[in-house]
C-alpha cells in the first residue's frame, strides 16, 4: 500500500508524496510554556511523534520542527505573578516539558525554534504584508491583518467570512477596522515588563516598540526552518481556527504560495464528555498521571485511539491499557531468548497487515490489534521468531522496547531512567511544599514495585522482592 493521510484542508484521505523525493518536512505547533504540560498536550506531541516515527520506518528522511511559544499574554501574567523574569519562567517550563515527554519516549524534533529567536523574521513578514495592502497599523499602535482583503480566508475551517468570529486569543478593540482582523504586532503597554518588548526600529521597521502576535510566530518560524511551502503542518484540532487559518492567510498572503500541502489535526482528550483544558480546570498534568501509571502504559493508552478521534481519559482506561501491555510483554517473555534482530521482514503477512494499518492515516488502533493477534499466536506456538516480530512491530510505535521481565517484574515496566526522573519530580514537589504530589509519587512507585529510601544524601530506590 501507499501511505494515505487525511488532509484537513481537503477533508479527504489523499496519497502522500513529499515535495522533495525521500525527504519529508513537517511543522507542528508546539507548546505555549507558562505551566506544566497536561495529558492533552501529551496527546498532541504523541500523535506527531508516531507520524515522524512511521515516516522514518517508511524510508523517508524527516525534518520535524515543533516550535515553542515563549512570549504570550499568559506567560507575561504568570511571570509577574511569580515575581520572576519571563526567561526564568520559560526555561523552567521548557526543562519540565522535556523531562515529562522524555519519560513518555516522545522523541525530540529535529528543530525546536523559540518565538523570541525569530522576531526579525516576524517583522520582515509583517512589513511584506503591509506593502501588499494586507496589514495596517491602527490608532493604538497595533499592526493588524486585514482578513477581508485575503481572498482565501476560511478555506481550512470551511466557513464563510460572515460565519467566522474572532478567535479566543484575538482581542477586538478600537485599533481594528474589522472585528475579524487579528493582531500581528502588539504595541507595548507601560504596565508590561521590559523583557516583553522589542523595538522594531532595531531591524529597520516602523512599528514601534512591542511584541509579536501569536499567529505571526508560526508563519515566520515554519518558513524560516522549512521553506515557504512544506509537506505537513500539524497541531491540535483547537488550532484549526483561528490559529492555522490565520497562518495560511499571513504566509500565503506574503508569498503567494501554499503554506503546507497536508494539514493534520489530532482530536481532543475528554473528561466527562468535556474537552480537557486549563481554562476549564479539568486537566491532569503529565506528572500527575505518571505518579499513578508507568510511562509506557500512558503511551500505550494514548496510541490505542486514532489520533483524529476524541480520547476519553480515566484511570479505568489506563488500568485497562496496562493490562493489555502486560499481555503483549508476557507473550514475548514466554518465547524465551529471541533470535538476533536483523530488521523487520515486511514480506511477512502479519507485518504487511501492520504496515497497511499504519499506511492508512497512521491507524494505530488497527496496528495494535495486529500486535494482539500476533501475541495470541506467540502464546499458542511459543515461537521466538514471532515474538521477535511482535517486539519489532511494537518498536515502530515506541512500544515493547524493554526487556519483558523488566516490565513484568520490578517497577512494573519502569526503566531506571524513568524511576530517577520520578524521584526528581518528587524532590521538586517536596521543595515546592506540594507534599500531596510527593506522597502520591512515592505511593505509586511502591504499588509498582519500587521502594524509595530518603537519606541526607538524597533519595535512592530498590525493587520490592
Amino acid at each position: 500500500m501507499r501511505l494515505r493521510i487525511y488532509n484537513t484542508l481537503t477533508r479527504a484521505l489523499e496519497p502522500f508524496t513529499p515535495l522533495t523525493e525521500g525527504h519529508v518536512r513537517m511543522y507542528v505547533c508546539g507548546m505555549t510554556i507558562y505551566d506544566l504540560c497536561h495529558i492533552g498536550h501529551a496527546r498532541m506531541m504523541m500523535a506527531f511523534d508516531v507520524v515522524q516515527r512511521w515516516l522514518k520506518v517508511s524510508g523517508y528522511r524527516v525534518t520535524y520542527v515543533r516550535n515553542i511559544t515563549d512570549i504570550d499574554d499568559k506567560i507575561i501574567r504568570r511571570a509577574l505573578e511569580r515575581g520572576i523574569s519571563i526567561r526564568a519562567l520559560t526555561e523552567e517550563m521548557v526543562a519540565a516539558m522535556h523531562q515529562d515527554i522524555g519519560l513518555l519516549r516522545i522523541e525530540p524534533p529535529t528543530l525546536e525554534p523559540r518565538a523570541t529567536e525569530y522576531v526579525p523574521q516576524m517583522l520582515k513578514l509583517i512589513s511584506t504584508l503591509q506593502t501588499q495592502g494586507l496589514a495596517y497599523q491602527g490608532p493604538t499602535g497595533d499592526v493588524n491583518f486585514a482578513v477581508r482583503k485575503f481572498a482565501g480566508y476560511g478555506k481550512l475551517s470551511g466557513k464563510s467570512l460572515d460565519e467566522l468570529r474572532a478567535g479566543e486569543r484575538v482581542a477586538v478593540d478600537a485599533s481594528k477596522d474589522d472585528a475579524l482582523d487579528f493582531v500581528l504586532w502588539k504595541a507595548a503597554k507601560p504596565t508590561e515588563p521590559e523583557d516583553a518588548k522589542w523595538d522594531s526600529a532595531q531591524w529597520g521597521h516602523p512599528f514601534g516598540v512591542g511584541r509579536p502576535g501569536w499567529h505571526i510566530e508560526c508563519s515566520a518560524m515554519s518558513c524560516a526552518t522549512l521553506g515557504e511551502t512544506f509537506d505537513i503542518h500539524g497541531g491540535g484540532a483547537d488550532l484549526q481556527f483561528p490559529h492555522h487559518e490565520n497562518e495560511i492567510a499571513q504566509s500565503e498572503g506574503a508569498t503567494g504560495k501554499p503554506l503546507a500541502r497536508f494539514w493534520m489535526h489530532n482530536g481532543f482528550v475528554r473528561v466527562d464528555n468535556e474537552k480537557m483544558s486549563k481554562s476549564l480546570g479539568n486537566f491532569f498534568t503529565i506528572r500527575e498521571v505518571l505518579a499513578k501509571f508507568d510511562p509506557e502504559t500512558v503511551r500505550f493508552f494514548l496510541l490505542r485511539t486514532h489520533y483524529r478521534s476524541a480520547l476519553n481519559y480515566s484511570d479505568v482506561h489506563l488500568s485497562d491499557a496496562h493490562a493489555g501491555l502486560r499481555r503483549l510483554y508476557a507473550a514475548i517473555d514466554q518465547a524465551g531468548d529471541l533470535p538476533a534482530d536483523g530488521g523487520i521482514d515486511w514480506s511477512n503477512p502479519v507485518a504487511q497487515r501492520f504496515q497497511a494499518a499504519m499506511d492508512e492515516d497512521f491507524g494505530t488502533p488497527e496496528a495494535i490489534a495486529v500486535l494482539f493477534d500476533l501475541a495470541s499466536e506467540v502464546y499458542r506456538s511459543s515461537s521466538a521468531d514471532l515474538a521477535l516480530l511482535l517486539k519489532q512491530l511494537g518498536g515502530c510505535l515506541g512500544l515493547l522496547e524493554q526487556a519483558p521481565k523488566a516490565f513484568l517484574q520490578a517497577g512494573a515496566g519502569l526503566l531506571e531512567a524513568d524511576i530517577l526522573a520520578l524521584i526528581d519530580q518528587r524532590t521538586a514537589a517536596k521543595a515546592a511544599k506540594n507534599f500531596a504530589l510527593a506522597d502520591q509519587i512515592r505511593d505509586s512507585l511502591r504499588a509498582q514495585g519500587v521502594v524509595l529510601k530518603d537519606a541526607g544524601q538524597g533519595t535512592t530506590w530498590e525493587a520490592l522482592r
